[in-house]
């Protein structure tokens, strides 16, 4: 798998590209989000660079972090990793809503980072080999009051106004939305929606549903039921 590896520190850079070269991955080096963005654009040819996976450190030396991500979320849609070492939640949800598909926070375990860069490439993949539906018909439209669910092209919409969502947010919300008022369990949530038994993942999964409370402006929509997991109050029509 080809990654890009946005980072301006060359000696966490040259360390980082070792470790993921011995699992297989070939390093593409941005040290700047000018040469990130770069990195993303077309040839001259037309022909648009094939990287599984973006990792993006928020700390670059001449944009913003944050809005690099979204400029790169304009430019493709392949899952972009966040890197950062602002751990509040706060944070992580403004930058899923920028378009990134997962985050990890410094310092962080080398085995970590592989799991998470592993489970957010499957989860890509799975979504184009499936044609981005998750387990429902074509032509399913899933209505849950103001709340409109297009399974087929993954729209999602509140009072007839379009919610753009990133796509493990849709994969989350179609999930729950299939089965309103039924409690997923949190291991059933991630082996589905991330395809994954990591435990890790239980906190990614707490940051997309206060990220979907935030942009559908529904924080009653998705109930955390405390030690099992979470399901869907359907809203009144």
């Amino acid at each position: 798998m080809r990654l890009l590896l946005v980072e301006d520190d060359d000696h966490v850079a040259a360390a980082l590209s070792a470790i993921l070269a011995k699992h297989g991955f070939t390093v593409t080096h941005a040290r700047n989000g000018e040469e990130a963005l770069q990195a993303v654009l077309p040839t001259a040819q037309g022909e648009r660079p094939s990287y599984g996976v973006i990792l993006l450190d928020l700390g670059l030396p001449d944009q913003d972090g944050y809005q690099v991500c979204g400029r790169i979320r304009k430019l493709t849609t392949t899952p972009v990793i966040m890197v950062t070492a602002r751990g509040d939640v706060r944070s992580r949800i403004h930058g899923l809503n920028l378009g990134a598909d997962d985050y990890v926070v410094k310092p962080y375990d080398p085995g970590e980072l592989l799991a998470r860069i592993h489970a957010v490439s499957r989860r890509s993949t799975g979504a184009e080999e499936t044609g981005g539906t998750t387990g429902a018909a074509d032509g399913t439209v899933l209505r849950l009051g103001s709340l409109a669910i297009e399974l087929p092209t993954r729209r999602v919409s509140v009072d007839g106004e379009s919610v753009p969502l990133t796509r493990k947010e849709f994969d989350l919300l179609a999930l729950l939305a299939q089965r309103p008022g039924v409690v997923f369990r949190r291991e059933q949530i991630i082996s589905e929606v991330w395809r994954t038994s990591w435990e890790g993942t239980g906190r990614t999964l707490e940051v997309h549903v206060a990220s979907l409370r935030s942009k559908l402006r529904m924080p009653a929509l998705i109930e955390t039921v405390r030690g099992v997991g979470y399901r869907l109050v359907a809203p009144a029509a």
